[in-house]
């Protein structure tokens, strides 16, 4: 499943809570969640100095790695344990860690622009846009920098007019038009949340697998393995 917003991850987040995944053990959750600030670029000492000023832009599609976000979700459809990158957003760089991702039957993988590039696009069986208000998505980002990233308001709020808000428009939103699903309101929509975890049950009880016949977009799984993004998660 592909996720689309800031609040995509609260929403992944609520699905897992509601699925009761989030209690498993993680070599035995049949859910797992990726989120695409997980393959940032590394930066080169130039950018990494702009970035340390709020001069670098973070949402342009050319700040992930979309070659390992390929890499990482075919070898997640080949069933395949996987080494996530871990990103350090106070220091802008890749720490010297990993998260292993064990094989799951569904992947719900959010970031901003995971509906850019048709080849990552076409990995996945549903894609969800979450349709967040403009004010909310600022309010929400104006306290996640600050509290959990260390910055000034005034640098938080630079950067959002520069290269958030403008990327948003330029690179996210156009984007929608592929979504399966467009999801009002986030985390708060309960009834769309109910839906979506209705579905999943039904992947994991194996109503839909028999129908799948054991593919998913032309790859055969060992496990049937669902895919879902959807994130307007500024960096």
């Amino acid at each position: 499943l592909q996720l689309h917003e800031t609040c995509s991850i609260s929403l992944c987040e609520k699905i897992m809570e509601l699925l009761g995944q989030n209690k498993i053990d993680h070599h035995q959750r049949q859910v797992v969640i990726l989120s695409q600030d997980s393959f940032y670029k590394v930066l080169t000492p130039e950018q990494k100095a702009k970035a340390q000023k709020g001069q670098f832009n973070f949402d342009h599609p050319d700040a992930f790695d979309n070659e390992l976000v390929m890499q990482t979700l075919k070898l997640i459809l080949q069933g395949k344990t996987v080494q996530i990158p871990v990103y350090d957003f106070v220091t802008h760089s890749r720490k010297d860690e990993f998260v292993i991702v064990y094989p799951a039957d569904v992947v719900l993988f959010e970031g901003i622009l995971m509906f850019y590039s048709q080849e990552i696009r076409d990995l996945f069986q549903m894609k969800l846009f979450v349709d967040t208000d403009p004010d909310t998505r600022l309010s929400r980002r104006v306290l996640r920098d600050i509290s959990e990233r260390g910055r000034e308001l005034e640098q938080v709020l630079a950067q959002y007019i520069t290269f958030v808000k403008p990327a948003f428009e330029e690179f996210c939103l156009p984007t929608k038009k592929y979504a399966d699903v467009i999801i009002p309101r986030g985390a708060d929509n309960l009834v769309a949340i109910n839906l979506i975890v209705q579905h999943i049950q039904d992947i994991l009880n194996g109503g839909l697998s028999k129908r799948h016949n054991g593919c998913v977009n032309g790859h055969s799984t060992p496990r049937q393995r669902r895919t879902s993004e959807s994130s307007s998660r500024p960096h």
